[in-house]
């Protein structure tokens, strides 16, 4: 007997799903039935996403999202309850980084890092727990019935790596958030848990494995590859299953042990 996770009737909000890590996982949540919301700045991007969501059959709606902007996140949060219905899952996926030495980062560097990977990320959340916890306490419309939130933070906040240091301090906060809202919000029938992929090949990156330092990186990992959006389907529907209610505060790694 085959076992499949069905999300039918469930409503989903992605951020950052405009490219790469978000628009893989929007596309595996609409295929597991799931009605998605994609959200970023992109526009233009996240329409050509929903056209190939639902050419395959799935069903999703377009919001402009910048998480950096608390009256933008309200807007955009309520703008997708008010066309999809209540939100059940966020996947808080927005982010940025970038290479530097920490002698090299300036003031604005730092203050855009944390202010999307972190600050973001936080009011992102905080905005969706706020509904769910209305409708856990019957004050907002809406049949409760667990709600899920997957930080997308990195194995760079498990590890520190050179270079790239305000993005590991960025992404470690994201983590030990991810505890706190697990442990704060979980009694409200709310699990939230962080997923921490390695290297993945993604438009944004591409470039640099064809590099000599990109190549001599891969031949340094563990298994000498990187990894596939697609690598992270597993993990995520783990996360944001019916089934996985009793898995709260967990902080997973995909990362093909290129962390140990």
């Amino acid at each position: 007997m085959a076992y499949q996770i069905d999300l039918a009737g469930r409503v989903a909000f992605v951020t950052g799903a405009s490219s790469g890590l978000g628009a893989q996982f929007a596309k595996t949540l609409a295929a597991a039935g799931a009605g998605v919301v994609l959200a970023a700045r992109r526009i233009e991007r996240l329409k050509s996403l929903r056209a190939e969501i639902e050419a395959e059959g799935g069903d999703a709606h377009v919001v402009g999202l910048d998480v950096t902007d608390p009256v933008s996140i309200r807007a955009a949060v309520a703008h997708a309850e008010t066309e999809m219905g209540a939100i059940d899952i966020l996947v808080n996926n927005s982010g940025v980084g970038t290479t530097q030495k920490l002698t090299e980062v300036t003031p604005a560097d730092y203050d855009h890092m944390m202010g999307v990977n972190t600050r973001g990320a936080f009011f992102m959340a905080q905005e969706v727990a706020k509904r769910m916890i209305a409708r856990s306490k019957g004050e907002a419309p809406g049949t409760f019935t667990g709600g899920r939130i997957v930080n997308v933070a990195s194995m760079a906040g498990l590890r520190v790596y050179p270079q790239i240091g305000v993005y590991c301090m960025s992404k470690a906060a994201v983590v030990h958030m991810t505890r706190a809202m697990a442990l704060e919000w979980g009694h409200y029938g709310i699990n939230v848990n962080a997923l921490c992929p390695g290297y993945i090949d993604t438009e944004i990156n591409h470039h640099v494995w064809q590099t000599e330092a990109g190549k001599k990186m891969i031949q340094a990992m563990p298994r000498k590859r990187i990894g596939q959006p697609a690598d992270l389907d597993a993990v995520l529907m783990l996360l944001c299953a019916n089934q996985s209610h009793f898995v709260n505060g967990a902080v997973i790694s995909a990362d093909d042990g290129q962390a140990l």
